[in-house]
């Protein structure tokens, strides 16, 4: 419905990958599809293997667990909606649609910053101050610190989500992507929004800046802590310990970087929808492959698990 040169939207259309051709396209829903599965179930046993295994009851393995919900939200909120756009060619979402999909992506992205740093944290006690780890990083404070990593995302998502969708919107409501991201739906956007792109560029940066330093403080911290230990086997199983979380801190942190930190000239929005398929698609299905194969404890957990449920499976009549 037209308003003077404004227009209410009661649907955007997500372009997705609309100018590949049907081929390729049928090709990438095929490989969504097998890293969708492959995400659900890998994050999903992660939940389930530490929930079930009391060898796995420790704060390490708590945030892991909270990463792994973290990812399976992550992957729902994007990617059912690019695989029916790539399947069935369905790219509406409603306005109400894209709005829900921008606000848990801001949530669920802000959240995996702090908790990333949290868990970085987690990993510095327990280095660094190994007989003291229990009593520190007790019960209790893993709740707050795990609470404390998901709150940010609450007020970020809120705040940019709403002043974003309530800016008048004119000419086309194509949005140049295959989810409903601040950038291009900002540039469907007919009025000032200098204000908001200082406010979201500022944000922007604190939100991974501040959870950055946190993490490389920690690790500054963990490198010192493990140089001083004399044998070569301590320094080894006290670096494997974080190895992994070390990892998937680099594969988030550069792919979230060179989607939203790049020049405007080598931003093109056919190289960010690629840089965004790193962190939204691929990111979370290397997370718990990554913790699996890197750490014998969790190896070890899914084996027992899945003996248990092979017993209990041959007990029932």
């Amino acid at each position: 419905m037209a308003e003077g040169n404004w227009t209410r939207f009661s649907e955007f259309v997500l372009m997705s990958f609309s100018s590949l051709l049907p081929e390729i396209q049928s090709l990438l829903f095929l490989t969504f599809l097998i890293i969708y599965m492959i995400t659900l179930t890998g994050n999903s046993l992660i939940i389930l293997v530490t929930l079930a295994d009391p060898a796995l009851h420790s704060p390490m393995y708590f945030f892991l667990r909270n990463l792994s919900f973290l990812e399976v939200g992550f992957n729902l909120v994007i990617v059912p909606k690019m695989l029916a756009t790539l399947l069935a060619g369905d790219t509406s979402i409603s306005f109400f649609g894209c709005v829900t999909q921008m606000y848990f992506f801001f949530f669920f992205g802000v959240a995996e910053c702090f908790l990333l740093a949290t868990m970085a944290y987690d990993r510095y006690v327990a280095i660094c101050n190994p007989l003291h780890y229990p009593v520190i990083m007790n019960h209790k404070t893993c709740t707050k610190l795990a609470v404390a990593s998901w709150f940010p995302g609450l007020p970020v998502a809120t705040v940019q989500t709403t002043w974003l969708f309530s800016f008048p919107f004119c000419g086309t409501n194509k949005v140049n992507h295959f989810f409903c991201d601040s950038p291009p739906v900002l540039k469907l956007v007919c009025a000032d929004t200098a204000l908001f792109e200082i406010y979201a560029i500022v944000g922007t940066v604190l939100v991974v800046m501040i959870p950055c330093l946190l993490i490389l403080c920690s690790y500054i911290r963990i490198a010192a802590a493990i140089l001083k230990i004399p044998s070569a086997k301590g320094k080894h199983k006290a670096f494997s310990t974080c190895s992994s979380h070390l990892l998937v801190v680099s594969i988030f942190y550069v792919s979230l970087s060179l989607t939203y930190f790049r020049p405007k000239s080598n931003n093109s929005p056919e190289s960010k929808k690629m840089l965004s398929l790193s962190y939204t698609v691929v990111t979370p299905m290397l997370n718990p492959i990554i913790y699996s194969l890197r750490n014998n404890e969790v190896k070890n957990a899914l084996v027992r698990t899945f003996r248990k449920a092979f017993s209990l499976k041959n007990y029932i009549p």
